[in-house]
């Protein structure tokens, strides 16, 4: 006997229920570590799969002029030596006179919330004020206290970038990766297409007794070609770091990814060419930093208040910026120029960074970072099913995920 007015009702209780799970989990503001853990219920993961259907994820394009490319092999696996190119050659105009000042497009404060079980993050990139930020995704200034952290969570389609201030983060994932990360170490992740894993404090650091677990991950779209590559993990030791200084001591650089004062990375250590650069500035300091050209580029300040000169003039007195503020330059321009005035009472420490624009559509879903809303579905069915890349993911627990029960 047929029901007709009954699977109505079902179809319209199944896409208010999972509305209600899409504007929980969509895009930026989503706690995207306590999604995994909702979408392993296969139940749930069928109205996502409805929901998704009747409300499509945001799709963004971006465009670009840049032909500068990184030489690099798609299928370096997590567990073997992967092998780098160096860093990538891009146009720099190197005069600090002739440079050609990037202007502020916008500058806003990152509100710390809540996240994952029990950090605390201030998000920068992936909210209201600047999403899919081509190739930038999402930027967090994350503190994980005692007992809180980033259990078992999956990804696909993007790379992520996390530089700990201070303490020290274990991670661990499904193909037997593992290992801990300390203050001034970064730790780069492809996840290709597809890994689950975990972020969790680790023992404290003997170098600094007590320090909170503090640190910086940025999230990087993949070029398309490599969005479906084998996940693999690079570390950078903070001792491996090269440092500069200029402004007759007063500015202190130290070059995570790319070049300043004439210094160079060690090498790349993400697929898509991105610069890093954590710039400390004492009062007095000014630095010029060149940029290559046409890339998209941001800077957060950790620390203090920094002066923007927007032009070359004796008269610019400089926009300032403060603490906790995510500072978005127009992309037009050749580098930025930054200071702290003689006159202030505390020093200045910012994070510059500038990455390489994709032309490429983007649809996020969650921890899905895809091509299609189509990619979206196969994604859920991927990491529902364990196939596509998630096979490992079946009956995997992480160690260090454990003890959040």
């Amino acid at each position: 006997m047929q029901y007709p007015s009954l699977n109505l009702l079902v179809l319209l209780l199944g896409i208010g229920i999972g509305y209600f799970y899409y504007s929980n989990w969509d895009n930026s503001e989503v706690d995207r570590y306590r999604y995994p853990g909702v979408v392993a219920n296969i139940a749930r993961q069928q109205v996502e799969v409805l929901s998704a259907r009747f409300f499509p994820p945001a799709t963004t394009t971006a465009t670009a002029t840049i032909t500068t490319t990184t030489s690099v092999e798609a299928t370096t696996k997590s567990d073997e030596p992967s092998t780098l190119s160096p860093t990538t050659k891009v146009e720099l105009n190197r005069d600090p006179i002739t440079m050609l000042r990037r202007s502020i497009l916008k500058s806003f404060l990152a509100v710390e919330k809540s996240e994952g079980a029990g950090a605390r993050v201030r998000r920068s990139i992936g909210v209201p004020q600047l999403r899919n930020f081509t190739p930038f995704l999402m930027l967090d200034h994350f503190t994980i206290g005692p007992g809180a952290g980033f259990p078992d969570h999956p990804h696909r389609g993007q790379e992520t970038i996390t530089y700990l201030l201070s303490g020290s983060v274990d991670h661990e994932d499904f193909t037997g990766s593992r290992g801990t990360i300390r203050s001034g170490d970064l730790q780069f992740m492809t996840a290709g297409r597809g890994i689950v894993h975990a972020e969790m404090p680790g023992k404290p650091d003997p170098a600094h007794p007590g320090a909170p677990n503090v640190g910086m991950q940025l999230w990087v779209d993949l070029p398309q070609e490599l969005k479906y590559c084998e996940p693999r993990y690079r570390d950078l030791r903070a001792e491996e770091i090269p440092h500069v200084k200029c402004s007759e001591g007063k500015v202190d650089i130290k070059i995570i990814s790319g070049e300043s004062q004439g210094v160079e990375s060690v090498k790349d250590l993400a697929y898509t060419p991105v610069w890093l650069l954590d710039i400390a500035i004492a009062p007095g300091g000014r630095i010029a930093q060149p940029l290559p050209k046409g890339w998209n580029s941001f800077m957060y300040i950790l620390s203090g208040s920094v002066h923007v000169h927007q032009t070359s003039s004796a008269e610019d007195s400089g926009t300032k910026v403060p603490e906790f503020h995510n500072v978005v330059f127009n992309r037009e321009g050749e580098g930025v120029d930054l200071a702290v005035p003689g006159t202030s009472r505390e020093s200045a420490r910012v994070i510059l960074v500038a990455g390489k624009v994709l032309e490429q559509n983007v649809v996020q879903y969650g921890p899905f970072v895809v091509e299609s809303q189509e990619a979206v579905y196969r994604a859920m069915r991927d990491y529902q099913g364990y196939t596509g890349g998630f096979e490992r993911a079946k009956g995997w627990r992480s160690e260090i995920g454990k003890a959040m029960g």
